[in-house]
């Protein structure tokens, strides 16, 4: 029996309101996979080196008032190693996208220079006690270092206030037309910010004159090519655009309705401001895929007797075949090929590519209903894992058919795939698995994306470890 299904699953919300911008999502290619613009070189990673060098300087002027006995490189370098290496730590090297002046960094200068000193001075009295620094000449090095410092990034950070006023960076300032005119009037007038605005993405056009008003991805693409556009300002919440102009290269900032939590400095012309950094820039990552492998690759071993038994019972019950490899969205629209047990035989390619579910089919043989009552069917997805396709916790991965639906329907769907997809999920340790509200699932992942931190994946993880002794399959 063939099975036509093309409809939707159910949704506790209505279609997006003409306030949001779902129609802006990335362009997709034919066959319904996503098409993500190209990415944009990475900017130089020279741009650190003057504040790198203003640091090293510092430090080399502060050895220089130590007594001749302890200009040593024995003391410079480990000072200068400390110094660079905590600040950059810190992020103090990072060329700051927003105006910055040196006394807002000066804390925590000042509090990396003396642990560094403190840290060289014990290590040197250690080593050769006759060499050991005294409290009163250990701070006049340390307050010269501090002087050096703040004319030495002083000069630096003047000098790229004066580039930013000269050279602007082209940007698009996202929101409702009314209040993005509005800020982008104020950047236009203000332009010590270093920021020029090119155009308005709105959801609608408001037929005033001015800048020109984008309202399709299509129009956003051509403007961020022409205009060389390098910042994205969201004065309106939207995750699907947030991760177009991040895919596309642009800097992304959140203005105007939340507090912005960072420095006083951190505004543009009184509007709070704070970057949105892309995933891929967040630390921790590494350590993500380290607890994959550590985890999938005993797990997989332990599991290898189960994974036997289910596979002879797919054999016995349903004939050859035993895996099931279906094609999904994985990370950025990367298309991969996920491993299940198959629990049914599906008619076709097209039921297997468009049917939404099949826990209720009565084709399904009792191993089938078994395995998926109890999640069986999803253990070779552990080879997924250690391949790199998935991660243990994240969204999970559908079907590119139903990806370009869901993109289309629910506003931020496409911004799930900024993380990798997972075996498991927020979403679904909150029970939203197999037939329950995408719109729920939407804002559960995207929620994940934004929070994310090692141990939420663990505790993630306990969670659904918990969840198998009591299984209620998909």
């Amino acid at each position: 029996m063939t099975t036509e299904s093309t409809s939707l699953p159910p949704s506790s919300g209505p279609w997006p309101a003409a306030g949001q911008f779902s129609s802006l999502a990335a362009p997709r290619a034919a066959a319904g996979r996503l098409a993500l613009p190209a990415r944009r070189p990475a900017r130089s990673r020279f741009a650190a080196l003057p504040l790198v060098a203003a640091d090293v300087l510092a430090v080399l002027l502060a050895v220089g008032v130590l007594t001749a006995a302890h200009r040593r490189w024995e003391l410079a370098l480990p000072v200068v190693a400390l110094v660079v290496l905590l600040d950059a730590r810190a992020g103090l090297h990072r060329p700051a996208a927003l105006p910055v002046g040196v006394l807002d960094h000066l804390p925590a200068l000042a509090a990396r220079a003396g642990v560094a000193w403190c840290v060289a001075a014990a290590a040197v009295a250690a080593y050769a006690p006759v060499l050991a620094i005294g409290p009163l000449r250990l701070c006049a090095a340390y307050g010269t270092q501090l002087t050096a410092v703040v004319v030495l990034r002083g000069l630096v950070l003047a000098r790229r206030r004066r580039a930013a006023r000269t050279h602007p960076r082209s940007a698009l300032v996202v929101g409702a037309a009314g209040p993005a005119r509005r800020f982008a009037a104020a950047l236009a007038q203000h332009p010590e910010y270093g920021v020029r605005p090119v155009g308005i993405v709105a959801p609608q056009a408001d037929g005033e004159r001015g800048l020109p008003v984008l309202t399709t991805a299509e129009e956003i693409h051509r403007a961020v090519i022409q205009n060389t556009v390098r910042d994205a300002v969201l004065l309106d919440a939207d995750e699907g655009l947030v991760t177009l102009f991040q895919q596309y290269g642009c800097t992304t900032w959140r203005v105007g309705e939340e507090p912005a939590g960072g420095a006083m400095g951190d505004h543009l012309w009184g509007y709070g401001c704070r970057r949105l950094v892309p995933v891929g820039e967040r630390r921790g990552l590494t350590a993500k895929r380290v607890l994959d492998v550590a985890l999938a690759g005993p797990a997989l071993a332990l599991a290898l007797p189960v994974l036997a038994v289910c596979a002879l019972a797919v054999r016995i019950a349903d004939g050859p075949g035993v895996l099931f490899r279906q094609e999904r969205v994985g990370q950025n629209g990367r298309l991969f090929t996920l491993l299940k047990f198959r629990t049914l035989k599906p008619a076709d390619e097209t039921e297997s590519a468009t049917r939404w579910s099949v826990a209720d089919d009565r084709r399904m043989s009792a191993a089938g209903h078994f395995l998926r009552k109890t999640s069986l069917d999803e253990l070779p997805q552990l080879w997924n894992v250690l391949r790199g396709d998935m991660s243990l916790v994240g969204p999970r991965p559908e079907r590119p058919y139903f990806v370009a639906q869901f993109s289309r329907v629910h506003a931020g769907y496409a911004a799930r795939h900024r993380m990798p997809v997972g075996l498991t999920g927020l979403a679904q340790v909150h029970g939203l698995r197999g037939d329950t509200s995408i719109e729920d699932r939407c804002r559960f992942d995207n929620h994940y994306i934004d929070h994310w931190s090692l141990w939420q994946d663990v505790c993630i993880l306990l969670r659904t470890a918990a969840g198998l002794v009591r299984p209620t399959g998909s």
